[in-house]
Order: C-alpha cells, then structure tokens, then sequence
C-alpha cells in the first residue's frame, strides 16, 4: 500500500461530471454506467450547482412511476456534500459514512461564485487502499499528469475522425 497521498487533495480529481436541470434520468443513468460515475452537480440554466445526482437519487427514484420521463430536477439533492480539499482522507471516509454518501465535491471560490472543481468518491479511498505503488495513483489528486488542454482536443477529434472513417465503412 502507497502512503504518499494523506489528504483529499492528494487523491481527488479534478473537474467535476455536471449535468443539467432538464436532463431525463435514463440519460444520466446510461452516462454515469458508461463513465463509471457516482455523482454529478445538476447545473441551473445560469451554471450554478443547484444540487446533486448520485447513484443514491437514480436508485430511490427507480421504483417511482414514469422513471423514464423524471429529470434530474425531480430527483436532485439541494445540498451539494461539499468538503475543504485540506482535510485528512480518514475525516473525508468518515464524513461518507456519517453522511451516507458516496461522493464528496470541493468547491472553489473565484469572482464571488461557488463552483465544483473537484470530487472524491468511494472508488478513490478504494484504490489508494489497493495501490501498490505512488505509480497506481499518477491519475489522482491535484498533481496529477493531465494532458494538456490541447493534447486533449487533438486525441478527441483523433478519435471522432477514425469513429466517422468507421461508420463509412459499414
């Protein structure tokens, strides 16, 4: 086990999955199985968080009638579970525990807005329990090796480019 990581900032990813208002709950549900996420901040149509889907809301909301036509306004949590990027992993484990959640987004402060920056789940405490090494980590916390901004715009139309050369193909 890796002992470098001891606070949230060590372990949390940066940029948070948001979704918006209107978003239908089979959409969100289809995004977080394919993204493997636990929790996104349902954006307002001016950007502000205005609550939180988890995979909590999507499964209190399965048995409610209609599920397929419920939107993330229906189901959202008004409170955001937000915590402080400086405070040791085992206060952000228990604060899960005592809270019943599996996600916990940090904000950030700039021009007197609030906004999600970054999030740590279960999954994260998970695979610093595992790791091995520092190396099982690299993708983590707020040294993390990122691409660039525009190494990622070059991989992702890369990638659209070859997806639409398939689809000629067919």
């Amino acid at each position: 086990m890796t002992t470098t990581p001891k606070l949230i900032r060590d372990l949390m990813s940066v940029g948070v999955p948001t979704c918006g208002l209107d978003d239908l709950l089979v959409d969100i549900t289809r995004w977080f199985l394919e993204k493997n996420i636990e929790g996104a901040v349902v954006l307002d149509e001016n950007g502000h968080g205005a609550g939180v889907v988890t995979r909590n809301e999507l499964i209190n909301a399965y048995s409610r009638e209609n599920y397929d036509l419920l939107t993330a306004q229906k189901v959202m949590n008004a409170e955001v579970p937000r915590v402080p990027p400086d405070i040791p992993l085992e206060t952000a484990a228990q604060i899960m525990q005592d809270r019943g959640v599996r996600v916990l987004f940090l904000t950030h402060h700039a021009g007197g807005i609030e906004y999600p920056a970054a999030f740590i789940t279960y999954n994260h405490l998970l695979r610093h329990l595992a790791a091995r090494d520092d190396e099982d980590l690299r993708d983590l916390g707020i040294k993390a090796k990122r691409e660039s901004p525009i190494e990622s715009f070059i991989r992702r139309r890369d990638e659209a480019l070859q997806r639409a050369k398939s689809e000629r193909k067919r």
